[in-house]
């Protein structure tokens, strides 16, 4: 029977494409298969390397009925190997943040994501399978030269977000202010600087007994963090949180002693937290930019302008009138409930069926 390996630019801890390539790969054991994950040596962090392996290790793994499916995020050498691999190929998108947004902030990020944007033109005719996260990024391969591009939603583990939360976490936080929470890495195109006005507004004309909370690592964005704590004492905000990166059982306590997740963010080929946010009954109020309203999907509030005042406006009413947010929180259930019904695993089979002929 063929193998079905992954490439991933990267491997680590809270990772949305490592814990995608993670549930994949049981998949593809659970079929039958052999199944690894490579990734560049040092992209992988030493306690994870038996998880994952490097990408020079691929070939003498890999023959020419073998499968390979390359997770296409950013630049990386990962995606040349993948290139020259002799055996079967699929790609599964999951889009490039545009460079711009990291020219002031780093420079390197900002290269290696043009370089990612060059890397997918040059890829359009190399895998027999493509595949996207969404069908925004189907869109955007689609303007890229690739064809007949299949969407497979990202495939989550729902049941990492059931565990216990954290006490402490909780104790600190689950304490009556009415806590607005954003999820995800702290970067340019994430736009927190708008979160932030707009939570001003809130703050100051709504609900002065409320906190700001933002969870995500801003490591090779420290610029922009530096820059977003001047833009919180411009405002003359109070109660903003800064977690930066935290374990699984922290982040659950975040979205437990939230009252709202606000996202402002520009650029998105998922945005993963909103499901979160989702499966832990936490409205979600969110402008409507690139894949989040497919994201949101009829669910939560989506919004097309960024009137700050309005906004915290809105965020009022939501917080305030119990019908509404009843019927808000319903809506998401209802979301859920639909993501939850796709049978994930018999679209990846589907879609991979040219490929398993043989396995």
């Amino acid at each position: 029977m063929s193998a079905i390996h992954q490439f991933v630019a990267g491997f680590t801890h809270h990772d949305a494409i490592s814990n995608e390539a993670v549930v994949m790969r049981n998949i593809f054991r659970s079929w039958g298969h052999e199944s690894l994950i490579f990734s560049e040596r040092k992209r992988i962090p030493p306690e994870l390397r038996k998880e994952a392996f490097d990408v020079s290790e691929c070939p003498s793994n890999c023959g020419p009925d073998d499968i390979v499916i390359l997770h296409l995020s950013i630049g990386s050498d990962v995606n040349e190997a993948f290139k020259a691999l002799k055996c079967r190929k699929a790609i599964l998108y999951h889009n490039v943040t545009p460079s711009h947004y990291f020219d002031l902030i780093n420079k390197q990020t900002a290269y290696t994501l043009e370089r990612g944007k060059k890397q997918i033109a040059s890829l359009h005719d190399t895998a027999e399978i493509n595949m996207a996260d969404s069908n925004f990024n189907a869109g955007e391969l689609a303007e890229m030269g690739y064809r007949d591009t299949k969407v497979l939603p990202l495939v989550l583990d729902l049941e990492k977000l059931d565990s216990k939360p954290d006490r402490k976490v909780l104790r600190r936080f689950d304490d009556g202010c009415k806590n607005i929470l954003f999820v995800g890495r702290c970067a340019p195109n994430k736009k927190l600087e708008d979160i932030l006005t707009a939570f001003s507004f809130f703050q100051k004309y709504v609900e002065p007994n409320s906190r700001f909370i933002h969870v995500g690592s801003y490591a090779g964005t420290e610029r922009y963090y530096y820059l977003l704590i001047s833009k919180i004492r411009e405002l003359g905000l109070r109660n903003v949180y800064f977690a930066k990166t935290v374990p699984n059982a922290e982040l659950i306590a975040f979205y437990k002693c939230a009252d709202l997740f606000l996202c402002m963010s520009e650029h998105e080929g998922f945005c993963i937290p909103i499901i979160e946010s989702m499966l832990h009954d936490l409205p979600v109020v969110a402008y409507a930019a690139a894949a989040v309203p497919e994201t949101m999907d009829g669910a939560g509030v989506l919004f097309k302008e960024k009137k700050y005042a309005d906004i915290a406006e809105m965020m009022g009413e939501l917080l305030k009138n119990s019908k509404l947010y009843e019927d808000i929180v319903q809506g998401q259930r209802n979301r859920i409930e639909r993501y939850r019904q796709q049978d994930l695993e018999s679209m990846l089979k589907q879609h991979l069926k040219p490929l398993l002929h043989n396995g």
